[in-house]
């Protein structure tokens, strides 16, 4: 069992951050948490909505409506431009009016210029500042970050890291981190290490 015996509540419009290194579950916590994956036991309540509850099809429903994701390996799709990686969150919703609201996201995180391009035309930081812009265009209730700076070098991750708590801030979504970066968790209120299975806080006090 990779998980064991985790007790974790998340407030709404709080910061929390998952430390933990290569191998020790994070991931497979931020699958649970989000409802991409099913427990094999235990509970799961998202919005007071029990997960374990749901059939896929549900759990997909939810995510639709309220949770927001960025991936280490940024996930656009490269048939598609940057102005259209955003706005299909949208589209798959439904919403066929959201152009200009895609347009204002791209320019809030300095791609005003970049909206025609193909994500193989990025720098790896763009192609993550997109990934941004679309996690947070349908303005989600949780958003779920995995290594958002993964794969980016130092200076590069430093800027994603000021843009992505800043707009977060601003739009007071909960957000639930996980990574090995030190400089990213300590932007977080709260910050807990998962070792061995079993999830501790960890006080910086």
């Amino acid at each position: 069992m990779i998980l064991q015996g985790i007790e974790l509540e998340i407030k709404s419009g709080e910061t929390l951050a998952i430390l933990g290194a290569s191998g020790s579950g994070k991931s497979t916590l931020l699958g649970l948490l989000a409802g991409l994956d099913n427990a094999s036991e235990g509970q799961i309540s998202l919005l007071n909505t029990r997960l374990d509850q749901l059939n896929e099809d549900q759990r997909a429903d939810m995510r639709a409506k309220h949770v927001g994701f960025i991936f280490q390996s940024f996930q656009l799709l490269p048939g598609l431009t940057a102005l259209d990686n955003v706005l299909l969150p949208l589209e798959l919703s439904g919403e066929t009016h959201g152009e200009d609201k895609a347009r204002a996201l791209l320019e809030r995180v300095g791609l005003k210029h970049r909206i025609h391009h193909y994500p193989k035309q990025l720098s790896g930081g763009e192609q993550q500042r997109v990934a941004i812009a679309r996690a947070f265009i349908t303005r989600p209730t949780i958003l779920f970050a995995d290594e958002p700076t993964g794969n980016l070098d130092a200076k590069t991750g430093a800027l994603i890291i000021d843009l992505l708590m800043e707009i977060n801030r601003e739009l007071q979504t909960t957000l639930v981190i996980v990574t090995h970066d030190e400089q990213l968790s300590r932007q977080c209120q709260r910050r807990c290490l998962l070792e061995n299975g079993q999830l501790k806080m960890v006080n910086d006090a």
